[in-house]
């Protein structure tokens, strides 16, 4: 008989639990069929956004290489003049390439001066803009406004500092500073992340300087 009451007693709190339970959803659940359709729509324009920004930036390169084929470097800054800032900036650092290898140097000057200077612009494209005129320029740039975007570029952690340090030395080494390029040269090698290009490079300018090189590993045997 007590088996009976429990199972009666179970079956009306299961019952009252339904209850309860029907009473909130009705009350209560269009809020959570409201959420999932959220969530759905959410998710569905992210991928709908993500498929769009691709087929967009896909349809830029080609339009960059089509620019880039007709062999005048001034198609490449037309494309979507007016679009995204930062596809502006590549454009015009991909023009001055071309300009620079085509011996227009001041063409490319101007582009670079532009990218470089462009408070809108991504800061890393901005800085290597900045980076790609010192290069180009060299000797020929205004020593001081040299040396104060090499010392902003050259800053600790930033992305180009190796390169700008590199450049650092450079300048030293065409001012005469024989001994401060070698010992800025020689803090470089010490440095993390230098790259076997550019430590190449570095130990090609100390030969140059009539210095020893950095030893990083043994000569193998001939």
């Amino acid at each position: 008989m007590a088996n009976q009451n429990d199972n009666f007693i179970d079956e009306v709190f299961d019952d009252l639990r339904r209850e309860r339970l029907y009473r909130l959803f009705r009350r209560w659940g269009w809020v959570a069929i409201a959420a999932i359709v959220v969530i759905v729509a959410g998710v569905s324009w992210r991928e709908y956004s993500q498929i769009r920004a691709q087929a967009d930036s896909r349809a830029w390169g080609d339009a960059v290489l089509a620019a880039e084929a007709t062999g005048n470097p001034a198609a490449i800054t037309e494309v979507d003049p007016n679009g995204v800032q930062n596809r502006r900036i590549l454009g015009a650092m991909l023009a001055a390439s071309d300009w620079a290898e085509k011996g227009d140097t001041a063409a490319a000057v101007e582009a670079l001066q532009g990218a470089a200077s462009d408070a809108a612009a991504d800061p890393l494209l901005r800085e290597l803009a900045q980076l790609k005129l010192v290069m180009l320029q060299g000797a020929a740039m205004d020593a001081s406004e040299r040396d104060r975007i090499l010392s902003n570029l050259s800053r600790a952690g930033a992305p180009f500092e190796l390169l700008a340090l590199e450049q650092k030395s450079i300048a030293l080494i065409e001012a005469g500073r024989k001994d401060d390029a070698i010992m800025l040269i020689r803090q470089i090698q010490q440095k993390d992340g230098v790259s076997e290009a550019l430590r190449r490079r570095l130990s090609e300018m100390m030969i140059a300087l009539g210095a020893e090189p950095e030893m990083t590993e043994s000569v193998p045997a001939g």
